[in-house]
C-alpha cells in the first residue's frame, strides 16, 4: 500500500530539521533503513520489533520491514488559500497525501528566526488549520456553483448532494475541520471528488529544545490543552537532538547515545510509527527461509483482501488461511512445532486479522 504523510508547518519550526533527520537514518540499522526518492520524498521503514523476533526464531534470508512515505512540504504562511508563499503549490502537495504530521515550535531560542511575532504553538496551530479550512470552503462553494445550476431541472439526487454540501460549507465557515460534520458515509460521497484537506487524520508534533525533553514548558502545556481538546494525539520531540541521533551509525552506540537522554528510543521512531497508526493500519507478517516479511492492512479487513496485498491472485483465488499468534511462534519456536501443538489456525473468507497474525494462504486460480 503506497501510503503518505505529509510534514507540514510555518517557516523556522524545525519541519525540515526532522525530515533531514529522516533522511539521514538511511545507514543505520535494517529497521531503519531509508530512501530518498526524491529531493522532499522519501521512504522509511516502520520500526517493528516482532520482526526481530521472527528473524531469531526463523533465521531466513533476508527480513522487509513494512514501510511509509514522507513528503516534507514547502512552509506554509498566513496567506497561502488566496496564494500567498508557495499558495496553491502548498495545498495541492497536502492534497495529494494521506495524513497530516504538523510540526509545531515549543522552544524559544533568539537565534531562530521568527517573523510573527513571539512564540505560540496554539495560534502556529490555528493559522495553518484557518489556512487548510479556507481553501475546503473555496472548493466546496465552487462545487455548490455547479451542483445548483444542475439542481434548477429538479433532479431530486442533485438537491440531496446540494444540500449536503451546504452542511459542509456552515462547518467551515464557523472555523471547523469538515471531518467534524457527523454524516453517514454515503453522504460523504458528494465531497469525496474534491480530496478535502481538513478530511484527512492529523498528528501533531511539538518540537521541544534538550532541556524540555522529559519537563514540559509552557508551549507544550498549552499546545497539549488544544490538541486533547479536539480529541488528536500529539508527540513531543526535540528535532535538533534527533538529527544528533540519526548520524550515529552504529547501533550499540546509537543506543549508548539515547540512554545518555534517558530515551529507550529516538523521537522519530515514535513519530513513523504514530503516523502509521494514524492511518488506522495494522501489520500481519509472513514467515519462511526465504523472507520474514511485514505487510500493511487497514485495521478490519477481512482475510482474502489481506492476502490480496502480497498479489492480486492470492485475493482471487482465495480458499483459506492459516493462521499463528506471535506468542505461540515465540513458544513454540517453529511453524512446524506450532502445527504439532494445535496452534495453526484455519481461517475462511470472513476471518478478521488482527496485529501481528503470522498468516500462509491457500489459494487456487
Amino acid at each position: 500500500m503506497a501510503l503518505k504523510c505529509g510534514i507540514v508547518g510555518l517557516p523556522n519550526v524545525g519541519k525540515s530539521t526532522l525530515f533531514s533527520a529522516l533522511t539521514s537514518i538511511q545507514n543505520v540499522a535494517a529497521n531503519y533503513e531509508f530512501a530518498t526518492i526524491d529531493p522532499n520524498i522519501g521512504i522509511v521503514d516502520v520500526p517493528d520489533n516482532r520482526l526481530g523476533v521472527l528473524e531469531e526464531i526463523v533465521n531466513p534470508q533476508k527480513v522487509i520491514p513494512t514501510t511509509i512515505e514522507f513528503v516534507d512540504i514547502a512552509g506554509l504562511v498566513k496567506g497561502a488559500s488566496k496564494g500567498g508563499g508557495r499558495g496553491n503549490g502548498f495545498l495541492a502537495n497536502i492534497r495529494e497525501v494521506d495524513a497530516i504530521v504538523q510540526v509545531i515550535r515549543c522552544f524559544e531560542d533568539p537565534n531562530v528566526v521568527r517573523s510573527i511575532g513571539p512564540v505560540n504553538p496554539v495560534s502556529d496551530k490555528e493559522v495553518i488549520e484557518m489556512e487548510l479550512q479556507l481553501k475546503d470552503l473555496d472548493s466546496v462553494e465552487k462545487k455548490i456553483k455547479r451542483m445548483e445550476r444542475v439542481a434548477k431541472s429538479g433532479d431530486a439526487k442533485v438537491k440531496a448532494e446540494v444540500a449536503i454540501l451546504q452542511q459542509y460549507k456552515s462547518v467551515l465557515e464557523q472555523g471547523k475541520n469538515a471531518n467534524t460534520l457527523e454524516v453517514s458515509e454515503e453522504e460523504q460521497k458528494a465531497v469525496a471528488d474534491l480530496f478535502l484537506l481538513t478530511m484527512k487524520p492529523i498528528l501533531y508534533v511539538a518540537n521541544v529544545d534538550e532541556a524540555h525533553l522529559h519537563e514540559d514548558n509552557d508551549h507544550v502545556r498549552a499546545l497539549q490543552a488544544a490538541v486533547e481538546a479536539e480529541g488528536k494525539q500529539m508527540l513531543k520531540i526535540c528535532a535538533a537532538l534527533e538529527a544528533q541521533i540519526a548520524e550515529i551509525e552504529e547501533p550499540e552506540e546509537r543506543k549508548l547515545f539515547l540512554e545518555e537522554y534517558g530515551l529507550e528510543e529516538s523521537g522519530l521512531s515514535k513519530m513513523i510509527r504514530a503516523s502509521y497508526s494514524l492511518l488506522d493500519l495494522i501489520t500481519y507478517f509472513t514467515a519462511g527461509e526465504k523472507e520474514v516479511r511485514a505487510w500493511t492492512i487497514t485495521k478490519g479487513w477481512k482475510a482474502p483482501a489481506a492476502a490480496g496485498v502480497i498479489h492480486t491472485d492470492f485475493e482471487r483465488g482465495f480458499i483459506k488461511a492459516e493462521v499463528i499468534k506471535l506468542a505461540d511462534y515465540q513458544q513454540y519456536q517453529s511453524e512446524h512445532a506450532c502445527r504439532e501443538a494445535g496452534k495453526v489456525a484455519i481461517q475462511g473468507k470472513d476471518y478478521v486479522v488482527e496485529d501481528g497474525d503470522i498468516m500462509h494462504f491457500r489459494f487456487n486460480v
